[in-house]
């Protein structure tokens, strides 16, 4: 699995044409758009970034979502993952919009915590999905309780919901990945453990132990030397691996002390964050509205083709692009374009290079 999946780096030489004509110049679609179907959640977990990013918001009726999926499509985005600034399963549009994706030629994935996931659709939604990731970071319920702001009870339907996917994933031979995904903060260094062995035990593909980030004003307060003291405890979880289940922890990001190499930000013409409000924007870093210099529209007002076609949606990646902006002091730490930033940024300065060996594609390919 270790060798499949990329959990820690990035997927942009497989991507090399869409690099290519962006260093000619040219504007190119993205190819991973990150996006929510709503700013709702049930959940208030203590880490969730969703809490700095409030903007304007706009309801993201079925007609709005399948003509975004329908313009992606045509310009030349392929893959979109329901992962953003809400609880995307808070929308009853959520599978019919997986299914849409899917029929577009899309590659679709969802991120979850998992309690509004309705069990009774599983079975409609897991063939048209690349992976399926719960965020979870207790295996306790009352532990899970207190980190995601919820009754103990979710606890019992998440895991029961997990095992049905499983189950489902197995009895039809589906391609799906299904994975857990842990939100690591210093303080919750007790469910490292339990969780990786969680995760063999439900008999997921993949548990992974990524960083938390922070805004640029440490508003979160996350204490990132702190990670350094977990380094074994880390290794101890990573050692429930097997075959056919791989613990990975995100060492780049969890020792890098929230610091960035590179100071433009190149990344988000290749990888997009949307609002769950509909708001388009570079990054989820900068949906709050202090930060509508950046903002370029809204996909429940113009269509997205529109808003990519147009002239604000370029002005904006040249700025962030440019000695007018900085990445290091501007926005917030090891954003979910980091891996990219840091491989074009060497590109760029000619410290790296597209070419790279003749290898078949990882998994989840378009999901960079």
């Amino acid at each position: 699995m270790e060798e499949r999946i990329i959990l820690d780096g990035h997927k942009l030489q497989w991507h090399a044409d869409r690099v290519t004509a962006w260093l000619r110049g040219e504007r190119i679609a993205p190819i991973t758009i990150d996006c929510a179907l709503t700013r709702a959640c049930g959940y208030r977990c203590v880490y969730c970034y969703s809490q700095l990013q409030a903007n304007d918001e706009k309801v993201m009726t079925k007609d709005v979502i399948f003509r975004f999926l329908d313009d992606a499509a045509e310009i030349g985005v392929r893959a979109i993952s329901f992962v953003s600034d809400g609880e995307s399963t808070c929308s009853p549009h959520l599978c019919d919009a997986v299914l849409r994706g899917k029929a577009n030629g899309l590659d679709m994935a969802l991120g979850t915590n998992g309690f509004l996931l309705r069990d009774d659709r599983l079975e409609e939604m897991l063939p048209a999905l690349t992976y399926l990731r719960f965020n979870i970071s207790a295996a306790d319920p009352k532990r899970y309780a207190g980190i995601h702001g919820c009754p103990g009870s979710c606890y019992s339907k998440v895991v029961g919901t997990i095992n049905r996917a499983v189950e489902i994933k197995r009895k039809k031979s589906l391609a799906v990945t299904i994975g857990l995904q842990m939100v690591l903060l210093p303080e919750f260094a007790d469910q490292v453990v339990p969780l990786a062995k969680l995760g063999r035990e439900l008999g997921v593909d993949y548990f992974v132990i990524k960083h938390c980030s922070d805004d640029e004003n440490s508003s979160l307060g996350v204490d990132y030397a702190k990670y350094r003291d977990l380094v074994d405890l880390l290794r101890l979880a990573e050692s429930f691996s097997m075959n056919g289940y791989l613990v990975k922890a995100k060492w780049s990001k969890i020792l890098s002390g929230g610091k960035r190499c590179y100071s433009r930000c190149y990344g988000p013409p290749f990888i997009m964050q949307f609002s769950g409000s509909g708001l388009v924007a570079p990054c989820g870093m900068l949906f709050n509205n202090k930060y509508r210099k950046y903002h370029i529209g809204n996909i429940a007002e113009t269509p997205f083709r529109e808003l990519w076609k147009g002239e604000r949606y370029w002005e904006v990646m040249r700025l962030i692009a440019s000695e007018k902006f900085d990445a290091r002091t501007m926005c917030g730490s090891l954003c979910l374009q980091h891996k990219v930033n840091e491989f074009l940024w060497d590109l760029r300065r000619g410290a790296a290079s597209l070419a790279g060996p003749v290898v078949a594609p990882p998994m989840h390919a378009n999901f960079i």
